[in-house]
């Protein structure tokens, strides 16, 4: 393909305009997904990486019209049931996923992705963390380009600090693995599965959303998102195993529950002042809530949103480091715009 049609696909009318059509928002959505996709297979670094701020500008453009019945009636697809709901992905739908959020908290889909797709992702999260350690000793960002070139923007320095001394990097500083998992996520439905919940065509987040390698000297308090994002926002993260994880590998603990708010934060015990201490999630074990703590298989996913209440899961005799990728989906009505949204 040309150099110069790469450049027509790059520059769609991302102006806001307030009579733009169903049909032009399609149209920049269509033409993002299209350069993203020639980029890949033909290993276009310079358009990987201006497609991370094309999906910036786009936002501008779609719409933002909110799902009126919000939260919305979806039936708990799991009647009756106590652990935390688990589906095959072919499964995956707006009910399910609706019906097992809003009843239990969190899903389960096992076999999102392959494990051979999970293992070239898993290797791919390895390059970018190689290619920003040359980044940071002096490498120029032509050459390490699309495995790592940072999100421009002063105003981001902080929170990228606070993401890498999590053992994590923004999937958006890796322009490359940022468009696999989003063209892994289109093929797996699991965009439109999301936008069918929410009642929009989701924005992902470039602060919230990362590739993560957690050793064993990791550690974590107990917290629900929603404590520092917004208790009224519309979210779905996407939580993939890249490794096996949960046995020999640091997994989650999860409270097996749906909570319909934000809980305290900041005392019984807790490390942050946005974490929940463990006093907190005591009181909910005394009234019935679980603490699970699941085994992942690479490839499998978590899917739940800002009021889950969970920490990493680290046991004695853990060996392993674990792999994987966290993608926060916000609806664009109640995106918290902190936290840079990317249309997909």
């Amino acid at each position: 393909m040309p150099p110069d049609t790469h450049a027509t696909l790059l520059s769609p009318e991302l102006t806001p305009r307030a009579n733009a059509s169903q049909a032009d928002i399609n149209a920049v959505v269509a033409a993002l997904r299209d350069a993203s996709d020639q980029a890949r297979a033909q290993g276009g670094a310079a358009v990987l990486e201006a497609l991370v701020e094309q999906r910036r500008r786009a936002f501008a453009v779609i719409p933002k019209t909110p799902r009126p019945d919000w939260p919305p009636a979806y039936p708990d697809p799991f009647p009756g049931r106590v652990a935390l709901p688990e589906i095959a992905a072919a499964a995956l739908s707006p009910e399910i996923l609706g019906g097992a959020l809003l009843h239990h908290g969190s899903l389960i889909v096992r076999g999102l992705t392959d494990a051979a797709s999970a293992a070239r992702l898993q290797q791919q999260v390895d390059e970018a963390f190689a290619a920003r350690d040359r980044f940071k000793a002096g490498a120029p960002a032509s050459e390490t380009s699309p495995l790592y070139s940072p999100v421009p923007g002063d105003e981001l320095a902080g929170t990228r600090q606070w993401a890498e001394q999590c053992d994590a990097m923004w999937s958006a500083d890796s322009p490359r693995t940022l468009a696999e998992i989003i063209a892994l996520f289109q093929q797996a439905g699991v965009i439109d599965t999301i936008a069918g919940y929410l009642g929009e065509r989701p924005a992902l987040s470039v602060v919230k959303s990362t590739l993560r390698r957690v050793p064993v000297t990791a550690g974590g308090d107990w917290h629900q998102d929603g404590a520092f994002l917004g208790e009224h926002i519309r979210s779905v993260n996407v939580w993939l195993a890249l490794s096996d994880c949960g046995e020999d590998a640091a997994g989650l603990d999860i409270v097996s529950r749906r909570l319909p708010y934000v809980l305290q934060s900041g005392s019984h015990g807790s490390f942050f002042d946005w974490s929940v201490g463990g006093g907190i999630v005591a009181l909910l074990q005394a009234g019935g809530a679980r603490i699970e703590s699941p085994v992942f298989k690479a490839g499998d996913a978590l899917l739940f949103d800002h009021l889950m209440l969970h920490r990493t899961a680290l046991r004695p005799g853990m060996t392993k480091q674990r792999w994987a990728s966290e993608n926060w989906f916000f609806a664009p009505s109640r995106y918290p715009m902190d936290q840079v949204p990317l249309v997909i």
